[in-house]
């Protein structure tokens, strides 16, 4: 028999295909069951469009059979079949797609679908099969034709006989190797797991031979295997289903099934869009964190599926990072796949899939924070920092989308709100947006600084985490209110009046602080009469755009070791320990240094930051008390 070489393609063409296309072997099963449902789909739509033909779909199923003895697996189907000529122009040509050509050809309408519209995924089979040989029976014709081919050497084309139209693919399944366990492909369950996997929502019935177990008969404890036919696809998507037909424990036993995570979900998104992309999407947002979130091993991303068939397990163009702790799938009809379902080309519509996931996600969330604050509020425990990072990352490119999402706790409020929230309340005569840094909400209640805002009536938020203050300064200003650090050199607050009198304490004391700023020399930038302090006496405002709260953040990376904040020293001079500096002053020129370090080190302290020599601290204070 004449051995046919396949058209204008090499052994080096079939062979990249073969081991570069499919990162994973177990692809190939998916590739030849999504043949068989367009093979289904094409008699279904004859039946559309020919009155005299009528479509029973109990009577279209899709096979799968393995023999282990003789190293063959089979995926038989009832569908359309082929042609001596289909087989030769469909099979011989590597990447020409029957399924593409029969689309076009008959001007099949939009909705519906065939999934094999590139002809590569039948050439996956070689990558577990030494031979491949294909019965076929066409809709219409008495004669059947058996195509087989060792792989890129060729193929050859034979009449056969077959009873019943349709197509059956056996795969001679290659010997076992040291890197390939090739006969787990002849295994019951691996070959149920694959087709859960990728298949699960194939809209036919896709049947195998399963092997159980039940009791004897005349003996109860002693168990006889049997075999029996077993659907093993579900065939009907959860995300196809009208919403209304669905309950919250369905969403979250889909949750459970796709290994999504180990919690409850904290809020499920199902979505269908039907316009110039079509797509449908059941999101979930997490309860907890995964374990692995904030390590490198983590993989962002949802399922993706092309009609039902698993293309990627995680897609992570159609998440943006901010947005990683996301799970789910999406399936779309409209994806623009190249040569292998696993290659997508980054194409117009993958991306507005994405833009519009986005905007649903957002929405979902902000509606959350209006109807139900305290899951919206477990959330933001969980995955606010994720938030923070989305708006200083990329240079604040996406703080627009993230800004109405942020909460902080609210010196007043004494809970987690919004900058809206905040912003709402607002004086008419405040400027701006006041925070405060610190390790707690407890130690920054307890800070100078926040004296004379606290004394305004005004709400200060209270930022405790490391990325806070660098979400903020990227985020610059929320509703034209600008954010303003409660250590700010300059708070807006004092009066025409308090100007003046701060003016002239400045100038009736600059010897005191010039002698103090020498005594300290570059640990300060300046030392100054204080405009912000109440009951204490000694803090330190800043002056730049670094703040001590980054600084200390930036001292704890590599590369972050020499960032320092322009610090002043501000001195309370209504308070009794001005009294006895002035006196050290006037008086006695070393107790000026004691009290003046040790005033330094009481403000280093208030900050949270280390003292530069803890045994010349203590021996200080000991000074003092003798």
């Amino acid at each position: 028999m004449e051995k046919k070489q396949f058209q204008a393609e090499s052994k080096r063409l079939l062979d990249l295909m073969i081991n570069s296309i499919y990162s994973q072997k177990e692809v190939f099963l998916r590739e030849l069951i999504s043949n068989s449902s367009d093979a289904i789909d094409k008699i279904y739509y004859k039946t559309l469009t020919d009155d005299a033909l009528s479509f029973n779909r109990d009577d279209y199923y899709i096979k799968v059979s393995a023999d282990k003895e003789n190293r063959t697996l089979s995926i038989s189907d009832s569908g359309i079949g082929m042609t001596k000529e289909e087989l030769e122009e469909n099979l011989g040509t590597i990447a020409r797609s029957g399924s593409l050509a029969f689309k076009s050809e008959t001007e099949m309408e939009e909705d519906f679908d065939i999934i094999g519209q590139f002809g590569v995924g039948f050439y996956a089979a070689f990558m577990v099969a030494d031979t491949v040989t294909v019965l076929s029976k066409a809709f219409g014709s008495e004669e059947a034709y058996k195509w087989e081919s060792e792989g890129a050497e060729g193929y050859t084309i034979q009449p056969t006989e077959k009873a019943d139209i349709g197509t059956e693919i056996t795969l001679k399944i290659k010997e076992d190797t040291e890197e390939e366990t090739y006969s787990d492909f002849l295994e019951e369950f691996r070959l149920q797991e694959i087709i859960k996997k990728y298949s699960d929502f194939i809209r036919y019935p896709i049947k195998m031979d399963v092997t159980k177990s039940k009791p004897k008969e005349d003996n109860e404890e002693e168990y006889v295997d049997y075999v029996e036919e077993e659907t093993i696809n579900s065939m009907v998507p959860i995300w196809r289903k009208n919403k209304s037909e669905l309950t919250d424990e369905d969403y979250e036993n889909f949750y459970q099934e796709k290994h999504y995570g180990f919690d409850k979900p904290l809020k499920h998104i199902h979505t269908s869009v039907d316009g110039t992309i079509r797509y449908h999407a059941i999101l979930y947002i997490p309860a907890t964190m995964p374990f692995d979130y904030y390590s490198k091993e983590y993989e962002k991303g949802l399922e993706l599926y092309s009609n039902g068939v698993l293309i990627m397990n995680k897609c992570a163009d159609l998440l943006p990072d901010y947005f990683s702790f996301v799970k789910g799938m999406v399936d779309s009809e409209d994806l623009s796949l190249n040569i292998s379902r696993e290659m997508l080309q980054h194409d117009r519509q993958l991306k507005m899939i994405e833009k519009n996931i986005t905007r649903k996600i957002k929405t979902e969330l902000q509606n959350l924070l209006k109807n139900d604050r305290d899951k919206y509020v477990q959330f933001y425990d969980v995955f606010g920092r994720q938030l923070k990072y989305g708006v200083y990352s990329d240079f604040g490119q996406h703080k627009n989308v993230l800004q109405d999402l942020l909460m902080f706790y609210s010196s007043t409020e004494e809970k987690l709100v919004s900058l809206d929230e905040y912003v709402s309340r607002m004086p008419e005569e405040q400027k701006y947006i006041y925070y405060a840094t610190g390790e707690s909400n407890e130690r920054i209640a307890k800070l100078p600084q926040t004296e004379i805002v606290a004394d305004k009536g005004y709400e200060i938020l209270y930022f405790t985490e490391d990325v806070d203050e660098f979400a903020i300064r990227m985020l610059m200003n929320y509703k034209e209110k600008e954010f303003k650090n409660v250590s700010s050199g300059d708070l807006g607050l004092e009066s025409e009046e308090e100007k003046k009198e701060a003016e002239k304490e400045a100038s009736d004391n600059k010897e005191l602080f010039d002698k103090m700023k020498e005594i300290l020399s570059d640990k300060v930038k300046e030392v100054k009469a204080s405009k912000r302090l109440r009951s204490h006496p000694v803090c330190f405002s800043t002056e730049g755009e670094v703040s001590i709260e980054m600084e200390k953040v930036m001292q704890q990376m590599p590369d972050g070791q020499g960032v320092k904040a322009d610090k002043v020293l501000e001195i309370n001079v209504n308070h009794d320990v001005f009294n006895a500096l002035k006196d050290a002053f006037d008086k006695d020129e070393e107790k000026l240094a004691l009290y003046t370090n040790l005033l330094y080190n009481q403000a280093i302290l208030i900050e949270g930051l280390p003292i530069g020599d803890p045994v010349e601290f203590t021996n200080d204070i000991c000074k003092v008390m003798v």
